[in-house]
């Protein structure tokens, strides 16, 4: 087991370089772009039980950018959730592990993800669920920037508020890069924590690969359904993968993937 979130950070960013090369897969970057949210989340935050992963006690964790499904596998993997030789699998014809993230079979993860705009909703349905059952399970979703385009994601926003979903928190990964261009020239969302105050969520900013700045956001107690709005990198660990587009879409093969892992790895020392 890992000593640390920065420990569990560099095995995950490792094994996505690893994943995505492997399986010749997209979103490298996307995955890159989390690491560090997620690590925090599994290591510090989350109440999880990786032997027993449907404990009725546990905290929920949807990753609604279910297209860096790479990030989560290792994440879950690290652990405890499976054996590493497990991630061996992804992309592979025939596996259980897609490259969008997928619940069958797989231990830890809770809703299968991939088209945008899902996550959100089914994550304000468990929250008001635990809300009834009077629960204190804590639910956390993650979203993506370019998915905060889709309207399905304004509805649930607009659910939780009213509601006042104090026990679900959502970060956006927001990295400012969405599939083929910048999200300002996409679809441009600021000023995007005035939308959230609107809709009466707890906004708070904060940077997205900072550990302990993770941490506070996400132990900061509120009334409110609570939105961290994480500023990242996309890319982030691999120099020349940082903060371009290409990197959505282009898998690390030959010397890139060379480069790139020799580049995670001397970061680990």
């Amino acid at each position: 087991m890992h000593s640390s979130s920065n420990e569990l950070a560099s095995f995950v960013r490792k094994n996505v370089v690893q994943m995505t090369h492997d399986g010749n897969s997209s979103h490298i970057g996307s995955c890159l772009s989390i690491v560090d949210i997620l690590s925090v989340l599994y290591f510090n935050f989350l109440k999880t039980f990786p032997k027993n992963p449907t404990n009725n006690d546990r905290d929920w964790f949807i990753l609604s950018k279910g297209h860096a499904g790479a990030a989560i596998y290792a994440t879950l993997s690290g652990m405890g959730y499976f054996e590493k030789s497990f991630l061996k699998q992804h992309y592979q014809n025939g596996s259980i592990m897609s490259g969008h993230v997928s619940h069958k079979s797989i231990p830890g993860v809770e809703f299968s993800t991939g088209s945008l705009g899902h996550g959100l909703p089914v994550a304000c349905g468990v929250a008001h669920g635990f809300k009834i059952d009077k629960k204190n399970n804590k639910v956390v979703c993650l979203l993506s920037d370019g998915e905060c385009d889709e309207g399905s994601n304004w509805e649930s926003i607009l659910y939780a508020g009213h509601f006042c979903l104090d026990n679900l928190t959502v970060i956006v990964d927001y990295n400012k890069i969405q599939s083929l261009d910048s999200t300002e020239n996409t679809m441009a969302l600021e000023p995007f924590a005035d939308k959230w105050k609107s809709f009466k969520w707890n906004v708070i900013e904060c940077d997205g690969h900072n550990h302990e700045e993770i941490l506070s956001a996400l132990n900061s107690n509120t009334k409110l359904p609570k939105v961290i709005i994480a500023h990242t990198t996309k890319g982030k660990g691999v120099s020349f993968m940082e903060n371009q587009v290409l990197w959505h879409y282009r898998s690390p093969q030959g010397d890139e993937f060379e480069s790139a892992i020799d580049e995670v790895k001397s970061n680990e020392e």
